[in-house]
């Protein structure tokens, strides 16, 4: 179960998990840099923004959701989903489809180019990352997923209790 945030973290824990704090922000400006998009969208031949990527590869991620629900997945304001989705669209990577729910509502989904769009995005982004990590044995690859998932459970856990149940992060999809 989740601390609550005002719990008191022992001293040489505080420090492992500060130190880990500042690698995630390093691993989050690489992964968010103009640079590295430029280069993953050159090598993977997708003619998107960053944010259109980010927004393209979490409909991939999750069953057909509503706008307003993406936006919440992503913490923007639904105008900026709105945007991005029609430009998606536009470009033939995503569809709206009716909610089976409500049909008055629709939900955003990818078509085949989107899908064809992510999996080219991810086939870079793995070949990169295989290149970084060549010299990783096949053991220690397994046991970085394993602690990687189990983290980002976890902080995605303490997330969503810290802010009363509502999902405020991107969930994990089981392959």
């Amino acid at each position: 179960m989740p601390r609550p945030p005002s719990a008191e973290v022992p001293a040489p824990a505080a420090t492992d998990v500060a130190e880990i704090d500042r690698n995630l922000n390093r691993m989050a400006h690489l992964a968010n840099h103009a640079r590295e998009h430029g280069r993953l969208r050159e090598l993977a031949g997708i003619p998107l923004e960053r944010s259109a990527v980010v927004l393209l590869r979490q409909i991939a991620d999750s069953e057909p959701l509503r706008p307003g629900e993406l936006a919440n997945l992503l913490a923007v304001e639904a105008s900026h989903i709105t945007r991005q989705v029609q430009r998606l669209q536009d470009a033939g990577y995503v569809t709206r489809v009716p909610d089976p729910v409500d049909r008055r509502a629709q939900r955003i989904r990818l078509t085949a180019a989107g899908e064809e769009a992510v999996g080219r995005i991810r086939a870079v982004k793995c070949r990169s990352m295989r290149m970084a990590l060549e010299d990783w044995s096949p053991q220690e690859l397994r046991r970085l997923a394993a602690f990687v998932d189990r983290m980002v459970d976890d902080l995605l856990a303490y997330a969503i209790a810290s802010d009363g149940g509502r999902e405020t992060a991107v969930p994990h999809r089981t392959p």
